[in-house]
Protein backbone atom coordinates (compact mmCIF):
# COMPACT_ATOMS: atom_id res chain seq x y z
CA UNK A 1 0.00 0.00 0.00
CA UNK A 2 1.43 3.61 -1.03
CA UNK A 3 0.62 5.04 1.55
CA UNK A 4 -0.18 1.99 4.22
CA UNK A 5 -3.96 3.38 4.24
CA UNK A 6 -7.22 1.48 3.16
CA UNK A 7 -10.53 2.23 2.19
CA UNK A 8 -10.07 5.57 1.73
CA UNK A 9 -12.93 6.19 -1.26
CA UNK A 10 -15.23 4.44 0.63
CA UNK A 11 -14.80 6.12 4.05
CA UNK A 12 -14.91 9.57 2.40
CA UNK A 13 -18.32 8.39 0.96
CA UNK A 14 -19.52 7.27 4.26
CA UNK A 15 -17.93 10.37 5.56
CA UNK A 16 -15.37 8.89 7.54
CA UNK A 17 -12.08 9.65 5.95
CA UNK A 18 -9.48 10.79 8.04
CA UNK A 19 -8.17 13.96 6.77
CA UNK A 20 -4.88 13.57 8.93
CA UNK A 21 -3.80 11.19 6.28
CA UNK A 22 -3.49 13.58 3.80
CA UNK A 23 -0.23 14.40 5.02
CA UNK A 24 1.10 10.72 4.97
CA UNK A 25 4.02 10.16 2.46
CA UNK A 26 5.13 6.89 0.33
CA UNK A 27 8.47 6.08 0.25
CA UNK A 28 9.55 8.85 -2.39
CA UNK A 29 8.61 11.91 0.57
CA UNK A 30 5.28 12.18 -1.45
CA UNK A 31 2.06 12.91 0.42
CA UNK A 32 -1.19 12.07 -0.04
CA UNK A 33 -2.28 15.37 -0.63
CA UNK A 34 0.68 15.90 -3.42
CA UNK A 35 -0.55 12.27 -4.94
CA UNK A 36 -4.37 13.88 -5.17
CA UNK A 37 -3.14 17.59 -6.40
CA UNK A 38 -1.18 15.44 -9.16
CA UNK A 39 -3.79 13.29 -10.25
CA UNK A 40 -6.29 16.55 -10.60
CA UNK A 41 -8.14 16.41 -7.61
CA UNK A 42 -8.56 18.60 -4.54
CA UNK A 43 -8.86 17.40 -1.27
CA UNK A 44 -11.06 19.76 -0.05
CA UNK A 45 -13.88 18.12 -1.88
CA UNK A 46 -13.60 14.62 -0.16
CA UNK A 47 -15.91 16.21 2.49
CA UNK A 48 -18.25 16.73 -0.29
CA UNK A 49 -18.07 13.22 -0.94
CA UNK A 50 -19.95 11.90 1.99
CA UNK A 51 -23.62 10.34 1.74
CA UNK A 52 -26.65 11.12 3.57
CA UNK A 53 -27.79 7.52 5.26
CA UNK A 54 -31.40 7.97 4.63
CA UNK A 55 -30.95 8.19 0.78
CA UNK A 56 -29.45 5.02 0.87
CA UNK A 57 -31.08 1.70 0.15
CA UNK A 58 -27.67 -0.51 0.85
CA UNK A 59 -24.70 -1.46 -0.50
CA UNK A 60 -23.85 -4.55 -2.79
CA UNK A 61 -20.51 -5.56 -4.24
CA UNK A 62 -19.47 -8.03 -6.16
CA UNK A 63 -15.89 -9.66 -6.16
CA UNK A 64 -13.89 -12.16 -7.30
CA UNK A 65 -13.81 -14.77 -4.22
CA UNK A 66 -9.88 -14.75 -3.95
CA UNK A 67 -10.00 -18.10 -2.84
CA UNK A 68 -10.82 -21.46 -3.78
CA UNK A 69 -13.89 -22.28 -1.50
CA UNK A 70 -16.38 -21.67 -4.70
CA UNK A 71 -14.06 -23.82 -7.17
CA UNK A 72 -13.74 -26.69 -4.94
CA UNK A 73 -17.59 -26.72 -4.50
CA UNK A 74 -17.93 -26.25 -8.57
CA UNK A 75 -19.60 -23.30 -8.26
CA UNK A 76 -19.58 -20.07 -10.08
CA UNK A 77 -21.60 -17.65 -7.29
CA UNK A 78 -21.54 -17.30 -3.47
CA UNK A 79 -23.41 -15.15 -1.19
CA UNK A 80 -21.13 -13.31 1.51
CA UNK A 81 -22.49 -13.66 4.98
CA UNK A 82 -19.68 -11.36 6.53
CA UNK A 83 -16.42 -10.39 6.16
CA UNK A 84 -13.89 -10.89 8.26
CA UNK A 85 -12.27 -8.05 10.78
CA UNK A 86 -8.61 -7.75 10.64
CA UNK A 87 -5.90 -6.80 12.93
CA UNK A 88 -2.69 -5.24 10.89
CA UNK A 89 1.12 -4.59 12.46
CA UNK A 90 4.05 -4.24 11.83
CA UNK A 91 6.92 -5.26 14.17
CA UNK A 92 10.29 -4.43 14.47
CA UNK A 93 12.66 -6.58 16.84
CA UNK A 94 15.80 -5.12 18.12
CA UNK A 95 18.70 -7.39 19.17
CA UNK A 96 22.45 -7.18 19.06
CA UNK A 97 24.65 -7.54 15.68
CA UNK A 98 27.93 -9.26 16.51
CA UNK A 99 30.26 -11.82 14.80
CA UNK A 100 28.44 -14.54 13.63
CA UNK A 101 31.95 -16.87 13.92
CA UNK A 102 33.15 -15.49 17.63
CA UNK A 103 29.90 -15.42 19.30
CA UNK A 104 28.58 -18.11 21.25
CA UNK A 105 24.81 -20.09 20.77
CA UNK A 106 24.08 -19.23 24.17
CA UNK A 107 24.85 -15.58 24.39
CA UNK A 108 23.39 -14.51 21.18
CA UNK A 109 20.77 -11.27 20.75
CA UNK A 110 19.29 -12.67 17.60
CA UNK A 111 16.46 -10.96 16.26
CA UNK A 112 16.05 -12.83 13.31
CA UNK A 113 15.77 -15.97 15.21
CA UNK A 114 13.30 -14.14 17.55
CA UNK A 115 11.48 -13.19 14.44
CA UNK A 116 11.02 -16.75 13.44
CA UNK A 117 10.26 -18.73 16.28
CA UNK A 118 7.38 -15.49 16.34
CA UNK A 119 6.43 -16.79 13.13
CA UNK A 120 5.76 -20.15 13.86
CA UNK A 121 3.70 -19.13 16.98
CA UNK A 122 1.62 -17.28 15.07
CA UNK A 123 1.13 -20.17 12.70
CA UNK A 124 0.23 -22.52 15.88
CA UNK A 125 -2.22 -20.14 17.40
CA UNK A 126 -4.02 -19.33 14.37
CA UNK A 127 -4.56 -23.38 13.68
CA UNK A 128 -6.96 -22.93 17.06
CA UNK A 129 -9.42 -20.69 15.85
CA UNK A 130 -12.52 -21.20 13.57
CA UNK A 131 -12.23 -19.15 10.47
CA UNK A 132 -9.37 -17.30 11.92
CA UNK A 133 -6.15 -16.97 10.08
CA UNK A 134 -2.74 -15.27 11.01
CA UNK A 135 -0.06 -14.14 8.14
CA UNK A 136 3.82 -13.19 8.13
CA UNK A 137 3.73 -11.60 4.89
CA UNK A 138 6.55 -9.17 5.28
CA UNK A 139 10.31 -10.38 6.27
CA UNK A 140 13.39 -8.19 6.95
CA UNK A 141 16.74 -8.27 8.16
CA UNK A 142 17.68 -5.14 7.13
CA UNK A 143 21.67 -4.64 6.51
CA UNK A 144 22.25 -8.40 7.01
CA UNK A 145 25.45 -9.78 6.06
CA UNK A 146 26.37 -13.36 5.94
CA UNK A 147 28.71 -13.66 8.94
CA UNK A 148 27.02 -10.98 11.17
CA UNK A 149 24.25 -11.92 14.19
CA UNK A 150 21.33 -9.93 12.99
CA UNK A 151 20.75 -7.42 15.15
CA UNK A 152 17.62 -6.19 13.54
CA UNK A 153 14.24 -7.49 11.98
CA UNK A 154 11.02 -6.31 10.25
CA UNK A 155 8.51 -8.06 9.82
CA UNK A 156 4.39 -7.47 9.72
CA UNK A 157 1.77 -9.55 11.56
CA UNK A 158 -2.18 -10.22 9.75
CA UNK A 159 -4.89 -11.40 12.05
CA UNK A 160 -8.47 -12.33 10.53
CA UNK A 161 -11.42 -13.64 11.60
CA UNK A 162 -14.85 -13.49 10.96
CA UNK A 163 -15.61 -13.22 14.83
CA UNK A 164 -14.29 -10.21 16.01
CA UNK A 165 -14.00 -11.41 19.52
CA UNK A 166 -11.88 -14.76 18.09
CA UNK A 167 -9.59 -12.62 16.04
CA UNK A 168 -8.99 -10.24 19.27
CA UNK A 169 -8.65 -13.05 21.78
CA UNK A 170 -6.01 -14.52 19.37
CA UNK A 171 -3.89 -11.04 19.18
CA UNK A 172 -3.69 -10.92 22.49
CA UNK A 173 -2.21 -14.06 22.98
CA UNK A 174 0.12 -13.33 19.88
CA UNK A 175 1.25 -10.15 21.59
CA UNK A 176 1.86 -11.98 25.46
CA UNK A 177 3.86 -14.35 22.81
CA UNK A 178 6.14 -11.92 21.44
CA UNK A 179 6.95 -10.77 24.84
CA UNK A 180 7.95 -14.26 26.45
CA UNK A 181 10.03 -15.07 23.13
CA UNK A 182 11.22 -11.52 23.42
CA UNK A 183 12.70 -11.96 27.30
CA UNK A 184 13.75 -14.88 26.90
CA UNK A 185 15.97 -14.33 23.99
CA UNK A 186 17.01 -10.72 24.94
CA UNK A 187 15.17 -8.87 22.50
CA UNK A 188 13.37 -5.93 22.54
CA UNK A 189 10.04 -5.29 19.62
CA UNK A 190 8.18 -2.26 19.28
CA UNK A 191 4.45 -2.99 17.53
CA UNK A 192 2.89 -0.31 15.23
CA UNK A 193 -0.66 -0.85 14.56
CA UNK A 194 -1.37 -0.22 11.11
CA UNK A 195 -4.95 -1.59 10.67
CA UNK A 196 -7.97 -2.37 12.82
CA UNK A 197 -11.51 -3.44 10.97
CA UNK A 198 -14.11 -4.90 12.50
CA UNK A 199 -15.92 -7.92 11.03
CA UNK A 200 -18.66 -6.67 8.76
CA UNK A 201 -22.04 -8.94 8.94
CA UNK A 202 -23.70 -8.89 5.51
CA UNK A 203 -27.45 -7.86 5.62
CA UNK A 204 -29.94 -11.17 5.97
CA UNK A 205 -32.11 -9.24 3.88
CA UNK A 206 -29.67 -8.49 0.85
CA UNK A 207 -28.51 -12.15 1.81
CA UNK A 208 -32.11 -13.71 0.88
CA UNK A 209 -32.24 -11.27 -2.20
CA UNK A 210 -28.82 -12.54 -4.04
CA UNK A 211 -29.69 -15.44 -2.78
CA UNK A 212 -33.22 -15.68 -4.71
CA UNK A 213 -31.92 -14.01 -7.78
CA UNK A 214 -28.88 -16.91 -8.15
CA UNK A 215 -31.67 -19.60 -7.31
CA UNK A 216 -33.52 -17.74 -10.19
CA UNK A 217 -31.00 -18.08 -12.47
CA UNK A 218 -30.43 -21.93 -12.19
CA UNK A 219 -27.96 -22.09 -9.66
CA UNK A 220 -27.79 -23.43 -5.52
CA UNK A 221 -27.59 -20.52 -2.94
CA UNK A 222 -24.07 -21.49 -1.67
CA UNK A 223 -23.05 -19.06 1.57
CA UNK A 224 -19.47 -18.67 2.60
CA UNK A 225 -17.49 -15.77 4.73
CA UNK A 226 -15.12 -13.54 3.19
CA UNK A 227 -11.41 -13.71 4.64
CA UNK A 228 -10.44 -10.81 2.52
CA UNK A 229 -11.36 -6.90 3.11
CA UNK A 230 -13.28 -5.21 1.15
CA UNK A 231 -15.06 -1.89 0.96
CA UNK A 232 -18.16 -3.19 2.12
CA UNK A 233 -16.53 -3.06 5.74
CA UNK A 234 -16.43 0.45 5.54
CA UNK A 235 -19.78 0.73 3.64
CA UNK A 236 -21.25 -0.53 6.51
CA UNK A 237 -20.95 1.99 8.53
CA UNK A 238 -23.86 3.86 6.48
CA UNK A 239 -25.84 1.37 5.56
CA UNK A 240 -26.31 -2.54 5.39
CA UNK A 241 -24.17 -4.71 2.66
CA UNK A 242 -24.22 -7.35 0.53
CA UNK A 243 -21.90 -8.95 -1.24
CA UNK A 244 -21.65 -11.75 -3.90
CA UNK A 245 -18.78 -14.04 -4.80
CA UNK A 246 -17.22 -14.72 -8.40
CA UNK A 247 -15.43 -17.85 -8.61
CA UNK A 248 -11.45 -17.85 -8.62
CA UNK A 249 -9.83 -20.16 -11.28
CA UNK A 250 -6.34 -21.61 -10.98
CA UNK A 251 -6.97 -23.04 -7.33
CA UNK A 252 -8.43 -20.01 -6.03
CA UNK A 253 -5.00 -17.90 -6.10
CA UNK A 254 -4.95 -14.53 -5.47
CA UNK A 255 -2.66 -11.52 -5.01
CA UNK A 256 -0.81 -13.33 -7.79
CA UNK A 257 -0.56 -12.78 -11.42
CA UNK A 258 -1.88 -15.98 -12.06
CA UNK A 259 -5.18 -14.98 -10.16
CA UNK A 260 -8.06 -15.50 -12.57
CA UNK A 261 -11.81 -16.03 -13.96
CA UNK A 262 -13.85 -16.72 -16.43
CA UNK A 263 -16.03 -14.35 -19.11
CA UNK A 264 -19.00 -17.27 -18.98
CA UNK A 265 -18.63 -16.50 -14.90
CA UNK A 266 -18.50 -12.94 -14.92
CA UNK A 267 -21.56 -12.91 -17.33
CA UNK A 268 -23.31 -15.09 -14.97
CA UNK A 269 -22.42 -12.53 -12.25
CA UNK A 270 -23.68 -9.82 -14.12
CA UNK A 271 -27.07 -11.36 -14.93
CA UNK A 272 -27.26 -12.29 -11.65
CA UNK A 273 -26.75 -8.61 -9.90
CA UNK A 274 -29.28 -7.53 -12.71
CA UNK A 275 -32.19 -9.19 -11.67
CA UNK A 276 -31.41 -8.56 -8.14
CA UNK A 277 -31.58 -5.09 -9.11
CA UNK A 278 -35.44 -5.54 -11.32
CA UNK A 279 -37.13 -7.83 -8.17
CA UNK A 280 -35.29 -5.40 -5.50
CA UNK A 281 -37.66 -5.40 -2.11
CA UNK A 282 -36.75 -2.26 -0.02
Amino acid sequence: MRFKSTFLGSNAVTGRFDLTLLEKRDDAGVSMREALAAAGHNAADIASLARDPAQVLGFVEVHIEQGPVLLESGLPLGVVTAIAGSSRYLVELTGLASHAGTTPMTMRRDAAAAAAEIILMVEQRCLMGASLVGTVGQLEVPGGSVNVIPGHCKLSLDIRAADDAVRVAAVEDIFAAIAQICAQRQVEASIVEIVSAKAAPCAPRLQDQLGAAIERAGLPRFDLASGAGHDAMAMAALTDVAMLFVRCGNGGISHNRLETMTGDDAEIAAKVMLDFFRNYAA
